[in-house]
């Protein structure tokens, strides 16, 4: 089954402080901010939510589409995705750079970063329709235009599709939020976003749980819960990691897992359970795009986890 997930496709400079930036700035001067921060680590990765979820789906056994805008310096990560055989025929190029974030992070876990749309920004300009059909959908963060024109576009074309509005529903007001609830099938959302759009949408979380089939609310190491219309919550539990090196893509991992469980018609309680461990596998992994496993081994650990067979 197809999925066609929306959203953006990135570079991601992480670069390593080692000491505390409060050390390095004038206190009671920020007016005149001018600091320099010498960072002997520096990383590049793959990133972008449309790009992490492909990525993922992908090692899942699903058939991910991602459909975003990247620019003239996109070479690099054309290549792997091709290695990885995440199809990209709807990643269009645009005369511009493609997104990136620059993130400093000190000795204390504090990050500086710096995010540059760039082609994001012409993401309006891709077309559901031109993706044929597809079984399933998703709008991640992406441009603002872009989100509201594929959700309409989903729901226009009967594409049962997830709600991800996730760093840029900043972005909407109560009466765009409302029409995305209204147009999408799922949205999901982590803990603080799930009070974060209950205050933006003025709606409370009964209300907003009558206009979509199901919410599913992602707490870290905490879980997750899953509110089904008409039902009891369903409770996901963590699956736990032996060592939580960079929690950076791990939402995109669990939606990838969402997805895959919502194509193949499984359970909530399944479903969840599926999207838990593909955010715990990467979890344990740094960047968004380093961990590695096949659909076997992953049935294999599910079945270890929570003892029986996906």
């Amino acid at each position: 089954m197809t999925a066609l997930i929306c959203g953006s496709v990135a570079y991601d400079t992480i670069m390593q402080f080692p000491e505390p930036f409060r050390d390095h700035l004038p206190a009671g001067r920020v007016e005149v901010l001018s600091v320099c921060f010498t960072a002997p680590e520096m990383r590049r990765e793959y990133g972008g939510c449309a790009g992490n979820v492909a990525y993922t789906l992908k090692l899942l056994g699903g058939d991910p589409r991602p459909m975003a805008t990247v620019g003239h310096d996109f070479g690099p990560y054309a290549s792997w995705m091709d290695a990885n055989g995440v199809d990209r025929r709807f990643v269009t190029e645009v005369d511009a750079f493609t997104a990136q974030a620059f993130i400093t992070t000190d000795s204390e876990s504090n990050q500086l970063t710096t995010f540059h749309p760039g082609a994001m920004n012409h993401a309006h300009l891709n077309s559901v329709g031109d993706a044929g059909a597809v079984d399933i959908g998703i709008v991640t963060p992406d441009g603002r235009d872009a989100m509201v024109r594929h959700a309409e576009e989903f729901a226009d074309l009967g594409v049962r599709f997830i709600f991800d509005p996730g760093q840029q529903m900043h972005l909407f007001g109560p009466a765009e939020l409302a029409r995305f609830l209204d147009r999408t099938t799922w949205l999901t959302v982590n803990a603080y976003e799930w009070s974060l759009i209950q205050e933006r949408s003025g709606l409370d979380p009964d209300d907003i749980v009558s206009r979509v089939e199901a919410v599913v609310v992602t707490r870290g190491d905490e879980g997750s819960t899953i509110l089904v219309r008409g039902r009891e919550p369903e409770i996901i539990p963590a699956v736990a990691v032996p060592r939580a090196v960079d929690p950076t893509g791990c939402g995109d991992a669990y939606r990838a897992g969402l997805l895959l469980g919502l194509e193949a018609g499984h359970d909530w309680a399944t479903t969840g359970r599926i999207a838990s461990l593909a955010g715990a596998i990467k979890v344990a992994h740094p960047g968004c795009q380093n961990h590695r496993f096949d659909a076997d081994s992953f049935a294999a650990r599910f079945r270890e986890e929570f003892g029986y067979s996906v």
